[in-house]
């Protein structure tokens, strides 16, 4: 087992990750559409969320790693057959390829070893996928926009659940978006033709799930590699399959300062990695860097959490504030609102916390930072309310002069 103990391997532990999630470079997948579908096969998903003072997640996600992606381009991948969505530890958008992984979940829902909704409306179920099999797909405002019963048609609570229950269970999948308007249609005229329908063991599940936490994320604690999944005999599969590659010489063990472990490909550690620079990226809270709070705080010592979930009067940061990643450490949170009327930014607050870094440095890196932001948020000026520590303040309001 290899300990990691000095500053400079830290380091490289760092890079490792931030490197595996395509956070170094400039454009480690390409640019536009095909960089989109690069990057989402690469990092395995990409959470869906619905709260949008700044661009939603997931198209945040893609624009922190895909130069020239635009929010519509999330559509077309849908649209092209290039991902398809549905749950993985949270709503989300997965590559295709992996399709055939999300038939287990599907299966156990279906048979009632699991439950989406606790009770199932099977009649009225029958009924929407009878309805959709012979006039088309159906719109979610379809069911939203008829509160009351007409005829034909059904209550909007119970025929939304049943959808999602149709959905969860895999006999309708989402086949387009407009915002969070989703369109449903029969999972058989959806899917490509060359889909991977076979449902996977348990031991190609345990392959499947190691594979890809490696090769997004460089490294994993035993627990991450199954990060909030409540399958016990996945669980066991991987602990298993860990085992056997362990014992193989094929994946090896390091330890870091608290104690924790985590296990990588061998040799993973000496393979040449991109250099830093002096960029910063702003990133959403739902990222898949930062999604694994504890892994956070133990590789970057960055205690972050969401708060738009915690009472106003109890918010240390602000309702949605973004971390902010600067060389290989994360520095800093930015809580900001698009006024999309008025096409402005305001960042509420900005917090830098203590680091070693030139402060020009930074405050360049921020600035043309929050300028690629404000233009992915379509706003053209930039304001900023208060900032921290507040010497800053003044300096970083001058820089930001030529955007306001």
């Amino acid at each position: 087992m290899i300990e990691i103990k000095s500053p400079r391997d830290l380091a490289r532990l760092r890079r490792l990750a931030l490197a595996a999630q395509g956070l170094l470079q400039a454009q480690p997948y390409g640019r536009g559409l095909a960089g989109a579908r690069k990057a989402i096969n690469h990092i395995g998903y990409v959470q869906i969320d619905t709260i949008s003072v700044v661009e939603r997640a997931h198209h945040h996600v893609f624009h922190s790693r895909v130069p020239n992606f635009k929010p519509a381009m999330t559509n077309q991948l849908l649209l092209n057959g290039d991902i398809f969505e549905y749950w993985a530890h949270a709503a989300a958008f997965l590559p295709i390829a992996d399709f055939r992984f999300s038939l287990p979940y599907k299966h156990a829902i279906k048979s009632g070893q699991t439950h989406w909704h606790k009770t199932r409306d099977k009649k009225l179920m029958g009924e929407l996928l009878a309805r959709i099999r012979s006039d088309g797909p159906i719109r979610s405002r379809d069911i939203e926009t008829n509160t009351t019963k007409r005829a034909g048609w059904w209550d909007w609570k119970p025929a939304k659940k049943a959808l999602e229950q149709l959905y969860m269970e895999g006999d309708l999948m989402v086949s387009s978006r407009e915002g969070f308007q989703k369109t449903y249609d029969l999972t058989e005229r959806v899917l490509p033709s060359q889909v991977n329908l076979q449902m996977p063991t348990m031991e190609e599940f345990a392959e499947y799930m190691v594979d890809q936490q490696l090769r997004c994320h460089g490294f994993a604690s035993l627990k991450g590699l199954t990060y909030l999944r409540r399958n016990a005999a996945l669980r066991k599969a991987v602990k298993t399959l860990v085992n056997e590659r362990l014992a193989q010489g094929m994946l090896e063990q390091v330890k870091v300062s608290s104690g924790e472990i985590f296990i990588l490909e061998t040799g993973a550690l000496e393979r040449s990695l991109p250099r830093l620079n002096n960029r910063m990226l702003i990133l959403s809270p739902f990222d898949n860097s930062v999604i694994q709070r504890e892994r956070l705080k133990t590789l970057f010592q960055y205690d972050y959490q969401i708060e738009c979930y915690v009472p106003a009067a109890k918010r240390q940061y602000g309702y949605f504030c973004l971390p902010l990643l600067y060389r290989n450490e994360f520095i800093g949170r930015i809580d900001c609102k698009a006024h999309r009327k008025i096409s402005h930014l305001e960042i509420k607050s900005l917090y830098l916390e203590q680091h070693h870094f030139d402060e020009e440095a930074v405050i360049s890196a921020f600035v043309e930072a929050i300028t690629k932001f404000s233009h992915f948020q379509n706003c053209d000026s930039v304001s900023l309310s208060n900032a921290q520590p507040e010497h800053l303040t003044e300096r970083l309001r001058c820089a930001l002069k030529p955007l306001g």
